[in-house]
Order: C-alpha cells, then sequence, then structure tokens
C-alpha cells in the first residue's frame, strides 16, 4: 500500500523550506526594485538585453498560447473601457445626470453584485431626443 505525501502550508505560507526561501528571495527583489533606483537599473538593462537577444520569443509564446492572447485582449477591452470611463468621470463638462430627467437602468447577471461594490464598470448610452421635428414657439 502506498500513501502519497502531502505537505500542509505553514503558517508563513510555505509547504517546504525551498519554498519559503524562493518567496523570501522574491520579497527581497521586489523590494529592492522598489526602494534602490543604481539596482532598479540594473535589472532593467538586464531585462532589455534579454529581449534584445530573444526578439522572437514574444511573438512565438503567443503563436503557441491562443488562450493567453484571448485573455489577454479581453482583459485589455476591460481596461481601456475602465480608462474610458475614469477620464469621463474627471471631465469637468460633462453635465450632472442626476438633475436629468433620465434614468439610469443596469440590467444583467451582475447587477446583483453592484450594492457591494463602489466600482462598477458598465457601458452608458445617452440618447438625445431628435428635436428637429418638433415645432418651435414664436419667441423661442
Amino acid at each position: 500500500m502506498q500513501f502519497s505525501t502531502f505537505q500542509v502550508p505553514s503558517r508563513s505560507g510555505c509547504v517546504s523550506q525551498a519554498d519559503c526561501q524562493s518567496r523570501r528571495r522574491a520579497d527581497y527583489h521586489r523590494e529592492k526594485i522598489r526602494c534602490d533606483s543604481v539596482y532598479r537599473q540594473v535589472v532593467r538593462d538586464s531585462q532589455k538585453k534579454w529581449r534584445d537577444e530573444h526578439p522572437s520569443y514574444s511573438k512565438d509564446y503567443r503563436g503557441s498560447h491562443p488562450e493567453v492572447v484571448e485573455r489577454n485582449r479581453k482583459s485589455q477591452i476591460r481596461r481601456d473601457q475602465r480608462d474610458r470611463i475614469q477620464n469621463l468621470a474627471k471631465n469637468n463638462l460633462a453635465f450632472d445626470l442626476k438633475r436629468s430627467l433620465a434614468e439610469t437602468w443596469l440590467v444583467g447577471s451582475e447587477a446583483k453584485a453592484l450594492a457591494k461594490n463602489n466600482l462598477a464598470s458598465g457601458q452608458l448610452f445617452i440618447f438625445q431626443t431628435d428635436t428637429s421635428s418638433r415645432q418651435t414657439q414664436p419667441g423661442s
């Protein structure tokens, strides 16, 4: 009878000593990049040198991993939408929709989770009524 070994993560989240060492090394590296400008520049130069020596790596990787390409495409669309909404929110020329007669409705499967979120992503369509067919009153 064979038993598989199962390791329980310790309080620090590491399963083995090698995992802990790897995590400590990564944390140190991240902190060193954040705090030390010379170290940060050395890392950038090293990365640039590697990219220069392997110019087709990204193209080859994307070609062999179409699921990553699709996930990145969807993520980029969401980021672009978020950025457009944030830019609109910062735009001082936008009128205040709270004072308009329009109603805004959120419809969809994600609407139920909206009450628990401070920021919701969505699309807003504003349709302006066609006033060209209305009769203008004298003196207007």
